[in-house]
């Protein structure tokens, strides 16, 4: 049942983004793996309907928050206003309590609205005015970027980068697929996917996904690539953070390859996502080009 559910998860959304299956397997890998995921990519490529897919077809509710140069953290957070009647403050919170958010353009805000988002990111609660409020559960940040290139970011400091599990790249179709696009095949943006996972589901899938078995030899893979990426002329090394994160993505893959166990393949396929944005010092493509250098000169040893 788990998978058939899977299934139809998959097709439907390829309806909303079509062919492109392998960036809509890894978003779905990041959030079994209760990862965050950036998509940094030109605008107009579907993104947002992305996103939007995800948390219809997951039913999830669902927030979009769009960054703007003159956003305050306080537009994300909420605020405490003084109640006349109840002679005391009272807290109205923002867009960020919902289970799952779209922070589009991320790199459109100021630094200090950007790392709003983070303990909320690593914690799944913020603090305003010395008080805690908790996110709901589960709780999934999907933010999007235009390329640092354009005229009005600013890009996102490394702290911020490593919140993120992983990175897609969406990229321009193919001609097929457009073709397809122009001629109705895609799902309209009005038109609402269907749920067909509970959030309930989604759970205890994140579970399962926990007790995938991994051997002492695939670990060692991992921290190969980890290892390498250190020592490399060029770029930042892995952080602890990111290889528990590969880790956790590693394991995902293999759920939804439908196995109980990982395999390197498992590693392979999702490395790039989780590693590009983390050992770049400049370019997306800096980055690109490190993570294949690493795949290809580290063998696993099994």
């Amino acid at each position: 049942m788990t998978h058939t559910a899977l299934t139809t998860l998959f097709e439907q959304l390829t309806t909303v983004l079509i062919g492109k299956p392998q960036q809509i397997k890894l978003a779905v890998s990041c959030i079994l793996a209760k990862g965050h995921l950036l998509i940094e990519d030109l605008p107009g490529m579907g993104k947002t309907s992305l996103s939007h897919g995800l948390a219809q077809s997951l039913g999830l509710s669902y927030q979009r928050i769009q960054f703007t140069s003159d956003m305050l953290p306080a537009d994300i957070l909420g605020v405490s206003i003084f109640d006349k009647n109840q002679s005391e403050f009272v807290f109205h919170p923002g867009p960020i309590f919902k289970q799952m958010i779209l922070s589009d353009e991320i790199n459109r805000a100021s630094p200090k609205t950007q790392s709003a988002l983070l303990e909320a990111m690593a914690e799944q609660q913020i603090t305003v005015d010395g008080v805690t409020h908790y996110l709901p559960s589960p709780f999934f940040v999907i933010a999007t970027q235009n390329p640092v290139e354009q005229s009005g970011t600013f890009p996102l400091p490394e702290s911020q980068l490593d919140r993120f599990m992983m990175r897609l790249s969406i990229g321009y179709p193919s001609k097929e697929a457009e073709f397809a696009m122009l001629r109705g095949k895609s799902n309209p943006p009005n038109k609402p996917l269907p749920q067909c996972i509970t959030p309930m589901a989604l759970s205890e899938m994140q579970q399962q996904v926990e007790q995938i078995s991994v051997s002492d030899a695939l670990l060692h893979y991992v921290l190969a690539l980890v290892e390498g990426s250190r020592n490399l002329d060029e770029g930042y090394g892995l952080s602890p953070r990111a290889s528990k994160a590969l880790l956790q993505a590693t394991k995902a893959w293999a759920y939804i390859e439908g196995r109980t166990y990982a395999v390197p393949e498992d590693v392979q396929a999702v490395f790039s996502a989780v590693a590009e944005h983390r050992i770049r010092h400049t370019s997306q493509q800096q980055g690109e080009a490190l993570s294949m250098t690493l795949l290809n000169s580290i063998n696993p040893i099994l």
